[in-house]
């Protein structure tokens, strides 16, 4: 392999961790890791993200190369336009989490009763209550393949730059594969590192529930404000709207 061909790949490796903490990419995955309580769930939330916009370049791109084709700008920003669509649908289902979590336990004492309010923060198990199971086992698979659509709709939004900026860069149909291949290890890499780095105050204040929840819906709202702001800025000041009506 080409010297000049390594350092291509060695630039596409560190350009994918830099693409991984873009601002949209951070708000997105920060709305799934933010339901973990556990660190290493909240590491893979990232990684399986980085698998789907791997996986979104890796095809798109192919077709793109083998028909020698690109993206048109209305179709380009139309699928940008999905990004804040997600953003806000990712940001409102952050309120409805504590309210999944909440199991209501009637107690006695005597001539007394009350009500304690009792937090599901493991979703490693199956939670038995009066005659009910939860099987929370089945919510962590599904945060994971939610993770998995999401970098797939990032993927589908950044395939047209990402193609343009491979064909321009390497000379083979094989070597841009394999430089959006490399450019997804760094994005995997990248977004494992942030997840990680992310879930840790939410893990530290799984016991704390008023801080765990404010911070999980402080999160929510930032995605669906900055969602409705990507669409805003979209649709108006780039003049998507315009292409399509």
């Amino acid at each position: 392999m080409e010297v000049g061909l390594l350092s291509i790949l060695g630039l596409g490796f560190l350009m994918g961790i830099k693409h991984a903490i873009e601002p949209d990419h951070i708000i997105a995955v920060s709305t799934i890791a933010s339901r973990s309580k556990n660190l290493w769930r909240s590491s893979l939330a990232g990684a399986f993200w980085g698998m789907g916009h791997t996986a979104t370049l890796l095809i798109v791109g192919f077709f793109l190369f083998l028909f020698k084709s690109e993206i048109s700008d209305k179709w380009s920003m139309s699928l940008e336009f999905l990004v804040g669509i997600m953003l806000v649908v990712l940001g409102v289902s952050s309120f409805r989490t504590f309210k999944q979590h909440i199991h209501a336990h009637d107690h006695s004492h005597g001539e007394s009763s009350h009500t304690h309010f009792h937090v599901i923060h493991d979703h490693s198990h199956s939670h038995h209550h009066h005659g009910e199971t939860s099987e929370h086992g089945n919510k962590n698979g599904f945060s994971y393949m939610k993770s998995v659509l999401v970098g797939l709709v990032h993927g589908l939004a950044g395939s047209a730059a990402m193609a343009l900026l491979t064909m321009s860069t390497v000379d083979s149909m094989w070597e841009g594969m394999l430089y959006i291949a490399i450019f997804g290890c760094g994005t995997i890499l990248g977004m494992l590192l942030f997840t990680t780095a992310i879930g840790i105050p939410f893990v530290l204040t799984t016991r704390r529930f008023r801080l765990n929840r404010t911070m999980t819906w402080m999160t929510g709202a930032l995605s669906a404000l900055y969602g409705v702001y990507y669409m805003y800025n979209l649709g108006v000041t780039e003049g998507l709207f315009g292409l399509w009506f």
